[in-house]
């Protein structure tokens, strides 16, 4: 995966993680993508591998409410993309 990640960036792409981290952006200020865009999506319980964060561009956190600590991966991509889109 990172291999194919860094040619993504190579050709130009930007790489958006859906991930907690520092630096996160929240959702809700999630500019449209304005060009070739890769989210990536990790793994529900341990989230994105170090590795593929290292060429990660941006990443973009969704809010949450409650006890819940993350949402159904195919909940948190349909969201983001949502945003990314820029139907939101």
């Amino acid at each position: 995966m990172c291999a194919w990640l860094s040619a993504q960036r190579d050709r130009g792409g930007v790489i958006v993680g859906v991930e907690l981290t520092d630096e996160a952006v929240r959702l809700a200020d999630l500019r449209a993508a304005r060009g070739r865009t890769v989210m990536v999506l990790g793994h529900e319980q341990s989230g994105i591998p170090p590795e593929a964060l290292d060429l990660i561009d941006m990443t973009v956190e969704i809010p949450m409410v409650g006890m819940g600590a993350s949402l159904n991966v195919a909940v948190a991509g349909s969201l983001v993309l949502y945003r990314l889109a820029g139907l939101a």
